[in-house]
């Protein structure tokens, strides 16, 4: 079961290859404490990449690409450790400690490299533009993005964990909203943070 972006320059991956062990899921709150530190660290230079990033593509129309890359690597682990834990419980496997993809772990996430952005958008994208979406995020992702929970994310993946408990089974149906909603945050967040200039679709598939 593969939730997989298409024709978007974001491409999140999720893949339910079996089910997660029943009980399992109570714990990954405290398995998840050591990337949840490195995180908190990599978002603070993410957000400086995106502040040096906005003058770059003002001046110069281009993504430094050494810097679009690591924060492709952020949104990359960000999204693993939350497929892992708690925006999706879909996977047993712990996840890497490392920016670059790994093929043989369950989730993964791509951005394409634009060659060229907009000097004008990069002006309104990442706060006026972007509004609309960050109202639906905040209601699948609890107010806070991608790594905050509380959200309907969050309260699914869990009520598919309660199920996975009972029955053996994560909810197929489930698993692909729940997918689809993290596939729309991180394609919001890559648009916010400057590293495409094509707008996000609101919809939580690819077709």
């Amino acid at each position: 079961m593969v939730q997989e972006q298409a024709s978007y320059p974001v491409t999140v991956r999720g893949e339910l290859t079996k089910p997660p062990a029943r009980g399992w899921w109570l714990l990954k709150w405290f398995l998840g404490i050591p990337h949840y530190i490195i995180l908190a660290f990599l978002w603070i230079a993410f957000v400086v990449v995106c502040i040096i990033a906005f003058f770059a593509i003002l001046f110069t129309a281009k993504y430094p690409k050494g810097l679009f890359e690591f924060n492709t690597g952020v949104l990359r682990w960000t999204w693993r450790v939350g497929f892992y834990s708690y925006q999706a419980l879909g996977t047993d496997k712990y996840p890497p400690f490392t920016l670059k993809s790994v093929e043989d772990y369950p989730a993964d996430l791509e951005v394409e490299y634009p060659q060229k952005l907009s000097r004008g958008l990069v002006l309104v994208k990442w706060w006026l533009l972007a509004i609309p979406h960050y109202i639906v995020v905040a209601f699948f992702q609890g107010g806070g993005g991608e790594d905050s929970g509380g959200g309907l994310v969050s309260i699914l993946a869990i009520f598919a964990a309660v199920a996975l408990l009972f029955t053996g089974k994560y909810p197929g149906d489930i698993f692909k909203i729940v997918v689809g909603m993290n596939r729309w945050t991180y394609r919001v967040a890559a648009y916010a943070s400057l590293m495409t200039d094509q707008y996000p679709p609101f919809r939580l598939w690819d077709d």
